[in-house]
Protein backbone atom coordinates (compact mmCIF):
# COMPACT_ATOMS: atom_id res chain seq x y z
CA UNK A 1 0.00 0.00 0.00
CA UNK A 2 1.31 3.47 -0.62
CA UNK A 3 -0.06 6.42 0.66
CA UNK A 4 1.19 9.94 -1.12
CA UNK A 5 0.65 13.57 -0.87
CA UNK A 6 0.79 13.16 2.97
CA UNK A 7 0.65 17.05 4.37
CA UNK A 8 2.48 15.86 7.41
CA UNK A 9 4.03 12.48 7.99
CA UNK A 10 4.08 12.18 12.03
CA UNK A 11 6.33 11.08 14.80
CA UNK A 12 9.40 9.98 11.96
CA UNK A 13 11.24 8.91 14.91
CA UNK A 14 14.68 7.06 14.59
CA UNK A 15 14.08 3.06 15.44
CA UNK A 16 16.71 3.48 18.57
CA UNK A 17 14.25 5.79 19.86
CA UNK A 18 12.34 3.71 22.29
CA UNK A 19 10.56 6.98 24.35
CA UNK A 20 11.02 10.73 25.34
CA UNK A 21 11.72 12.14 28.88
CA UNK A 22 11.70 15.71 29.42
CA UNK A 23 12.59 18.06 26.87
CA UNK A 24 12.77 15.72 24.32
CA UNK A 25 8.74 15.16 24.73
CA UNK A 26 8.97 18.38 22.44
CA UNK A 27 10.68 17.42 19.49
CA UNK A 28 8.17 15.66 16.71
CA UNK A 29 9.91 15.14 13.43
CA UNK A 30 7.56 16.40 10.75
CA UNK A 31 7.78 15.18 7.66
CA UNK A 32 6.00 17.76 4.72
CA UNK A 33 4.56 17.06 1.69
CA UNK A 34 5.85 13.19 1.99
CA UNK A 35 4.90 9.49 1.00
CA UNK A 36 4.97 6.46 2.60
CA UNK A 37 5.31 2.74 1.36
CA UNK A 38 3.40 -0.30 3.61
CA UNK A 39 4.46 -3.55 2.72
CA UNK A 40 3.73 -6.90 4.48
CA UNK A 41 2.20 -5.30 7.60
CA UNK A 42 5.27 -3.13 8.10
CA UNK A 43 6.38 0.26 7.62
CA UNK A 44 8.60 -0.18 4.60
CA UNK A 45 9.71 3.05 3.99
CA UNK A 46 9.13 6.89 3.41
CA UNK A 47 10.52 10.21 2.06
CA UNK A 48 9.80 13.32 0.31
CA UNK A 49 7.23 13.61 -2.90
CA UNK A 50 9.50 15.45 -4.92
CA UNK A 51 12.30 12.44 -4.46
CA UNK A 52 9.66 9.59 -4.44
CA UNK A 53 11.46 6.69 -6.72
CA UNK A 54 9.61 6.18 -9.58
CA UNK A 55 9.20 2.13 -9.10
CA UNK A 56 7.42 2.90 -5.47
CA UNK A 57 5.21 5.88 -7.40
CA UNK A 58 3.48 2.76 -9.39
CA UNK A 59 2.86 0.57 -5.91
CA UNK A 60 -0.92 -0.07 -5.58
CA UNK A 61 -3.04 -0.13 -3.99
CA UNK A 62 -2.46 3.69 -3.60
CA UNK A 63 -4.23 5.99 -0.68
CA UNK A 64 -3.62 9.95 -2.02
CA UNK A 65 -3.46 11.68 1.40
CA UNK A 66 -3.86 15.57 0.08
CA UNK A 67 -4.10 17.86 2.54
CA UNK A 68 -4.54 15.42 5.32
CA UNK A 69 -1.73 14.35 8.03
CA UNK A 70 -0.72 10.53 9.21
CA UNK A 71 -0.12 9.82 12.47
CA UNK A 72 0.98 6.53 14.54
CA UNK A 73 -1.80 4.96 16.22
CA UNK A 74 -2.39 6.46 19.49
CA UNK A 75 -0.86 3.97 22.35
CA UNK A 76 -3.32 3.90 25.47
CA UNK A 77 -1.70 2.04 28.56
CA UNK A 78 -4.34 2.43 31.18
CA UNK A 79 -8.30 1.45 30.37
CA UNK A 80 -10.66 -0.54 32.21
CA UNK A 81 -13.09 -1.41 28.98
CA UNK A 82 -14.30 -4.96 30.65
CA UNK A 83 -17.09 -4.06 32.62
CA UNK A 84 -20.60 -5.17 32.50
CA UNK A 85 -22.75 -1.85 32.73
CA UNK A 86 -22.07 1.95 32.94
CA UNK A 87 -22.73 3.59 35.83
CA UNK A 88 -25.19 6.74 34.86
CA UNK A 89 -26.62 6.43 38.18
CA UNK A 90 -23.78 7.77 40.12
CA UNK A 91 -23.78 10.82 37.38
CA UNK A 92 -26.28 12.77 39.21
CA UNK A 93 -24.45 12.05 42.35
CA UNK A 94 -21.21 13.49 40.58
CA UNK A 95 -23.09 16.75 39.71
CA UNK A 96 -25.04 17.00 42.97
CA UNK A 97 -21.29 17.04 44.34
CA UNK A 98 -20.90 14.03 46.15
CA UNK A 99 -16.93 13.15 46.13
CA UNK A 100 -15.46 10.03 45.06
CA UNK A 101 -14.97 8.78 48.62
CA UNK A 102 -18.95 9.44 49.36
CA UNK A 103 -19.86 7.88 46.44
CA UNK A 104 -18.21 4.67 47.18
CA UNK A 105 -19.49 4.83 50.86
CA UNK A 106 -22.77 5.13 49.34
CA UNK A 107 -22.68 1.65 47.53
CA UNK A 108 -21.12 3.26 44.22
CA UNK A 109 -17.82 3.13 43.10
CA UNK A 110 -16.15 0.12 42.41
CA UNK A 111 -18.21 -2.02 44.11
CA UNK A 112 -20.72 -0.94 41.85
CA UNK A 113 -18.76 -2.47 39.06
CA UNK A 114 -17.80 -5.52 40.69
CA UNK A 115 -21.25 -6.60 41.63
CA UNK A 116 -22.39 -6.64 38.18
CA UNK A 117 -19.21 -8.17 36.85
CA UNK A 118 -20.08 -10.73 39.46
CA UNK A 119 -23.48 -11.77 37.73
CA UNK A 120 -22.49 -11.08 34.04
CA UNK A 121 -21.40 -14.35 32.08
CA UNK A 122 -18.31 -14.09 29.62
CA UNK A 123 -19.84 -13.76 26.69
CA UNK A 124 -21.69 -11.00 27.75
CA UNK A 125 -18.84 -9.18 29.03
CA UNK A 126 -16.93 -10.10 25.60
CA UNK A 127 -19.75 -8.37 23.97
CA UNK A 128 -19.73 -5.98 25.70
CA UNK A 129 -15.88 -4.98 25.75
CA UNK A 130 -15.99 -5.59 21.92
CA UNK A 131 -18.23 -2.75 21.45
CA UNK A 132 -16.20 -0.27 23.25
CA UNK A 133 -12.68 -1.65 21.74
CA UNK A 134 -14.39 -1.41 18.36
CA UNK A 135 -14.98 2.11 18.88
CA UNK A 136 -11.80 3.02 20.26
CA UNK A 137 -9.94 1.66 17.45
CA UNK A 138 -11.67 3.51 14.85
CA UNK A 139 -10.97 6.81 16.92
CA UNK A 140 -7.22 5.87 15.91
CA UNK A 141 -6.50 3.46 18.90
CA UNK A 142 -3.94 0.89 17.66
CA UNK A 143 -2.39 -0.58 21.06
CA UNK A 144 -4.34 -0.99 24.53
CA UNK A 145 -3.78 -2.21 28.07
CA UNK A 146 -6.87 -3.35 29.77
CA UNK A 147 -6.90 -3.99 33.61
CA UNK A 148 -9.10 -6.60 35.49
CA UNK A 149 -10.24 -5.31 39.05
CA UNK A 150 -13.84 -5.14 38.46
CA UNK A 151 -15.00 -8.76 39.85
CA UNK A 152 -13.16 -8.58 43.01
CA UNK A 153 -13.22 -12.65 43.39
CA UNK A 154 -10.52 -15.16 42.51
CA UNK A 155 -13.75 -16.78 40.07
CA UNK A 156 -14.51 -13.07 38.88
CA UNK A 157 -11.48 -11.99 38.02
CA UNK A 158 -10.06 -15.26 36.51
CA UNK A 159 -13.20 -14.31 34.49
CA UNK A 160 -12.47 -10.79 33.56
CA UNK A 161 -8.66 -11.64 32.06
CA UNK A 162 -10.17 -14.45 30.11
CA UNK A 163 -11.76 -11.99 28.63
CA UNK A 164 -9.22 -9.81 27.84
CA UNK A 165 -7.36 -12.73 26.08
CA UNK A 166 -10.55 -13.27 23.91
CA UNK A 167 -9.89 -9.66 23.12
CA UNK A 168 -6.44 -10.58 22.08
CA UNK A 169 -7.22 -12.99 19.63
CA UNK A 170 -10.43 -11.43 17.86
CA UNK A 171 -8.77 -7.71 17.68
CA UNK A 172 -5.91 -6.75 15.18
CA UNK A 173 -4.25 -4.79 17.47
CA UNK A 174 -1.93 -5.33 20.45
CA UNK A 175 -3.60 -6.01 23.74
CA UNK A 176 -1.76 -6.00 27.03
CA UNK A 177 -3.35 -7.61 30.47
CA UNK A 178 -3.32 -6.20 33.87
CA UNK A 179 -4.17 -7.94 37.15
CA UNK A 180 -5.68 -5.60 39.26
CA UNK A 181 -7.51 -7.70 41.67
CA UNK A 182 -6.18 -4.83 43.87
CA UNK A 183 -8.48 -2.13 43.03
CA UNK A 184 -10.53 -2.38 46.56
CA UNK A 185 -11.38 -4.67 49.14
CA UNK A 186 -14.62 -6.85 48.98
CA UNK A 187 -17.35 -5.88 51.59
CA UNK A 188 -16.31 -9.65 53.44
CA UNK A 189 -12.82 -8.04 53.61
CA UNK A 190 -13.27 -4.98 55.11
CA UNK A 191 -12.28 -5.98 58.01
CA UNK A 192 -9.77 -8.44 56.83
CA UNK A 193 -7.18 -6.88 54.61
CA UNK A 194 -4.53 -9.70 54.73
CA UNK A 195 -7.64 -12.19 54.15
CA UNK A 196 -7.86 -10.74 50.48
CA UNK A 197 -4.27 -10.13 50.30
CA UNK A 198 -3.76 -13.76 50.75
CA UNK A 199 -6.58 -14.80 48.15
CA UNK A 200 -4.63 -12.58 45.62
CA UNK A 201 -1.10 -14.38 46.13
CA UNK A 202 -2.29 -17.93 46.84
CA UNK A 203 -4.92 -18.46 44.69
CA UNK A 204 -5.44 -16.18 42.09
CA UNK A 205 -2.00 -15.48 40.82
CA UNK A 206 -1.10 -19.16 40.34
CA UNK A 207 -3.95 -19.33 38.32
CA UNK A 208 -3.35 -16.26 36.52
CA UNK A 209 0.00 -17.39 35.57
CA UNK A 210 -0.86 -21.38 34.86
CA UNK A 211 -2.97 -19.86 32.15
CA UNK A 212 -0.98 -16.68 31.34
CA UNK A 213 -3.82 -14.58 31.54
CA UNK A 214 -1.70 -11.30 32.51
CA UNK A 215 1.60 -9.25 31.30
CA UNK A 216 1.01 -7.14 34.48
CA UNK A 217 0.29 -6.23 37.91
CA UNK A 218 -1.64 -3.59 39.00
CA UNK A 219 -2.98 -2.11 43.15
CA UNK A 220 -4.94 1.23 43.75
CA UNK A 221 -2.35 2.34 45.97
CA UNK A 222 -3.82 5.10 48.28
CA UNK A 223 -5.70 6.32 51.23
CA UNK A 224 -9.08 3.87 52.09
CA UNK A 225 -8.00 1.91 49.43
CA UNK A 226 -4.10 -0.30 49.81
CA UNK A 227 -1.41 0.60 51.49
CA UNK A 228 2.30 1.27 50.54
CA UNK A 229 3.00 -1.34 52.62
CA UNK A 230 0.01 -3.70 51.19
CA UNK A 231 0.93 -2.72 47.76
CA UNK A 232 4.37 -3.50 47.97
CA UNK A 233 3.46 -6.95 49.18
CA UNK A 234 1.21 -7.57 46.63
CA UNK A 235 4.16 -6.85 43.71
CA UNK A 236 6.82 -9.13 45.58
CA UNK A 237 4.51 -11.62 45.51
CA UNK A 238 2.87 -10.89 41.77
CA UNK A 239 7.11 -10.72 40.64
CA UNK A 240 7.71 -14.52 41.26
CA UNK A 241 5.52 -15.12 38.53
CA UNK A 242 7.21 -12.53 36.45
CA UNK A 243 4.06 -9.79 36.51
CA UNK A 244 5.87 -6.41 36.50
CA UNK A 245 4.23 -3.19 38.20
CA UNK A 246 1.95 -1.02 36.53
CA UNK A 247 0.52 0.69 39.44
CA UNK A 248 -2.05 3.63 40.28
CA UNK A 249 -0.52 6.18 42.30
CA UNK A 250 -1.21 9.47 43.73
CA UNK A 251 -4.93 10.00 42.49
CA UNK A 252 -6.25 11.53 45.99
CA UNK A 253 -3.13 11.95 47.69
CA UNK A 254 0.46 12.32 47.68
CA UNK A 255 1.50 8.91 50.02
CA UNK A 256 4.39 7.36 48.53
CA UNK A 257 2.71 5.56 46.10
CA UNK A 258 5.01 6.66 43.66
CA UNK A 259 8.04 5.52 45.53
CA UNK A 260 6.88 1.84 46.01
CA UNK A 261 6.44 1.78 42.24
CA UNK A 262 9.69 2.77 41.36
CA UNK A 263 11.40 0.89 44.27
CA UNK A 264 9.63 -2.07 42.54
CA UNK A 265 10.74 -1.44 39.14
CA UNK A 266 7.05 -0.36 37.98
CA UNK A 267 7.15 0.11 34.19
CA UNK A 268 4.72 3.13 34.82
CA UNK A 269 2.75 4.68 37.73
CA UNK A 270 -0.32 6.05 36.57
CA UNK A 271 -2.74 8.75 37.30
CA UNK A 272 -0.17 11.16 39.45
CA UNK A 273 -3.22 14.13 39.83
CA UNK A 274 -1.48 15.08 43.31
CA UNK A 275 2.55 15.43 43.41
CA UNK A 276 4.94 16.90 44.90
CA UNK A 277 8.66 17.39 44.18
CA UNK A 278 10.08 14.40 45.82
CA UNK A 279 7.33 12.68 43.65
CA UNK A 280 8.44 14.89 40.07
CA UNK A 281 12.48 13.96 40.92
CA UNK A 282 12.03 10.78 41.70
CA UNK A 283 9.92 10.38 38.12
CA UNK A 284 12.84 12.61 36.80
CA UNK A 285 16.01 9.88 38.01
CA UNK A 286 13.42 7.11 37.08
CA UNK A 287 13.05 4.99 33.93
CA UNK A 288 9.39 4.44 35.59
CA UNK A 289 6.82 6.29 33.01
CA UNK A 290 4.32 8.66 34.20
CA UNK A 291 1.18 7.99 32.73
CA UNK A 292 -1.63 11.10 33.13
CA UNK A 293 -4.98 10.52 32.76
CA UNK A 294 -6.70 13.84 32.51
CA UNK A 295 -9.77 12.84 31.22
CA UNK A 296 -10.22 11.25 35.03
CA UNK A 297 -9.83 14.93 36.37
CA UNK A 298 -11.97 16.19 33.48
CA UNK A 299 -14.85 14.04 34.47
CA UNK A 300 -15.03 13.85 38.12
CA UNK A 301 -13.85 17.21 38.73
CA UNK A 302 -10.42 16.17 40.72
CA UNK A 303 -6.87 18.16 39.85
CA UNK A 304 -5.00 17.89 36.94
CA UNK A 305 -1.67 16.06 36.91
CA UNK A 306 1.37 18.49 36.93
CA UNK A 307 2.29 17.48 33.04
CA UNK A 308 4.90 20.76 32.98
CA UNK A 309 6.75 19.73 36.49
CA UNK A 310 7.23 16.23 35.48
CA UNK A 311 8.90 17.81 32.18
CA UNK A 312 10.43 20.09 33.60
CA UNK A 313 12.70 17.61 35.91
CA UNK A 314 13.33 15.72 32.98
CA UNK A 315 10.23 12.56 33.59
CA UNK A 316 9.08 10.35 30.84
CA UNK A 317 4.87 11.11 30.25
CA UNK A 318 2.53 9.15 28.54
CA UNK A 319 -1.36 10.03 28.22
CA UNK A 320 -3.97 7.39 28.74
CA UNK A 321 -7.45 7.28 28.46
CA UNK A 322 -8.48 5.51 31.41
CA UNK A 323 -11.66 4.32 30.04
CA UNK A 324 -13.77 2.90 32.99
CA UNK A 325 -17.46 3.07 33.54
CA UNK A 326 -16.65 5.03 36.58
CA UNK A 327 -14.42 7.70 36.38
CA UNK A 328 -13.80 8.38 33.12
CA UNK A 329 -16.55 7.05 30.50
CA UNK A 330 -14.88 7.69 27.13
CA UNK A 331 -12.07 6.07 25.45
CA UNK A 332 -11.37 8.77 23.04
CA UNK A 333 -7.25 9.42 23.02
CA UNK A 334 -8.34 12.27 20.31
CA UNK A 335 -10.05 14.24 23.55
CA UNK A 336 -7.17 13.08 26.01
CA UNK A 337 -4.40 14.45 23.68
CA UNK A 338 -7.00 17.91 23.23
CA UNK A 339 -7.08 18.26 27.64
CA UNK A 340 -3.65 17.68 27.78
CA UNK A 341 -2.94 20.58 26.01
CA UNK A 342 -6.06 22.82 27.24
CA UNK A 343 -5.26 21.71 30.96
CA UNK A 344 -1.67 20.04 31.42
CA UNK A 345 -0.75 22.81 29.15
CA UNK A 346 1.29 20.54 26.82
CA UNK A 347 2.34 21.63 23.82
CA UNK A 348 0.93 19.57 21.03
CA UNK A 349 4.03 18.14 20.03
CA UNK A 350 4.53 16.96 23.81
CA UNK A 351 0.85 15.53 24.03
CA UNK A 352 0.96 13.72 20.69
CA UNK A 353 4.65 12.34 21.85
CA UNK A 354 3.20 10.93 25.25
CA UNK A 355 0.18 9.47 23.44
CA UNK A 356 1.89 6.93 20.72
CA UNK A 357 5.26 6.66 21.23
CA UNK A 358 5.61 7.00 25.23
CA UNK A 359 1.91 5.35 25.60
CA UNK A 360 3.91 2.65 23.55
CA UNK A 361 6.95 2.58 25.97
CA UNK A 362 4.06 2.11 28.88
CA UNK A 363 3.50 -1.46 27.36
CA UNK A 364 6.65 -2.41 26.36
CA UNK A 365 6.33 -2.48 22.52
CA UNK A 366 7.74 0.82 21.29
CA UNK A 367 10.00 -1.19 19.72
CA UNK A 368 7.36 -2.49 17.19
CA UNK A 369 4.36 0.79 17.69
CA UNK A 370 4.56 4.55 18.34
CA UNK A 371 5.69 5.78 15.77
CA UNK A 372 6.51 6.26 11.71
CA UNK A 373 9.72 4.63 12.00
CA UNK A 374 10.80 1.99 9.43
CA UNK A 375 10.62 -2.21 10.31
CA UNK A 376 7.59 -1.10 12.67
CA UNK A 377 3.96 -2.60 12.36
CA UNK A 378 1.87 -0.22 10.14
CA UNK A 379 -0.37 1.09 12.33
CA UNK A 380 -1.93 4.19 11.54
CA UNK A 381 -4.40 6.89 10.85
CA UNK A 382 -5.13 9.49 8.68
CA UNK A 383 -6.96 12.36 9.12
CA UNK A 384 -9.42 14.31 7.77
CA UNK A 385 -7.61 17.48 5.91
CA UNK A 386 -6.59 19.62 8.30
CA UNK A 387 -4.68 23.04 8.46
CA UNK A 388 -1.64 22.20 11.01
CA UNK A 389 -0.58 19.49 13.69
CA UNK A 390 -2.61 22.03 16.50
CA UNK A 391 -5.48 21.47 14.81
CA UNK A 392 -6.47 18.00 16.20
CA UNK A 393 -6.38 18.92 19.25
CA UNK A 394 -7.20 22.89 18.77
CA UNK A 395 -10.84 21.02 17.39
CA UNK A 396 -11.58 19.24 20.49
CA UNK A 397 -14.82 17.18 20.61
CA UNK A 398 -15.01 16.25 16.61
CA UNK A 399 -12.95 13.93 15.66
CA UNK A 400 -10.73 13.93 12.28
CA UNK A 401 -9.93 10.59 11.79
CA UNK A 402 -10.70 9.75 8.50
CA UNK A 403 -8.94 6.56 7.45
CA UNK A 404 -7.51 3.14 10.27
CA UNK A 405 -5.18 1.42 8.78
CA UNK A 406 -4.15 -1.88 11.27
CA UNK A 407 -0.97 -3.95 10.29
CA UNK A 408 -1.23 -2.83 6.87
CA UNK A 409 -4.83 -2.98 6.11
CA UNK A 410 -7.69 -0.75 5.96
CA UNK A 411 -9.59 -1.24 9.41
CA UNK A 412 -13.62 -1.11 8.76
CA UNK A 413 -14.70 -2.24 12.53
Amino acid sequence: MLITHIKGLVGTHHKDVLSLRGNELAHLPILENAWLLIKDGLIHDFGEMDSIPAEIAQVQPHISAEGRFVFPSWCDSHTHIVFAAPREEEFAMKIAGKTYEEIAAAGGGILNSASKVQTATEDELFDAASIRLNDMIKQGTGAVEIKSGYGLTAESELKMLRVIKRLKERFPIPVKATLLAAHAYPTIYKENHQGYIDLIINELLPQVAAENLADYIDAFCEKGFFSNEETAQILEAAALYGLKPKIHANQLSSSGAVQVGIAHHAISVDHLEETDHEVLEALGESTTIGTLLPSCSFYINIPFANAKGLIQNNAIVALASDYNPGSTPSGNMNFVVSLACIKLKMLPEQAVNAATLNGAAAMEISDKLGSITKGKTANIFITRPMSSLAYLPYSFGQSQVETVILNGKLYHG
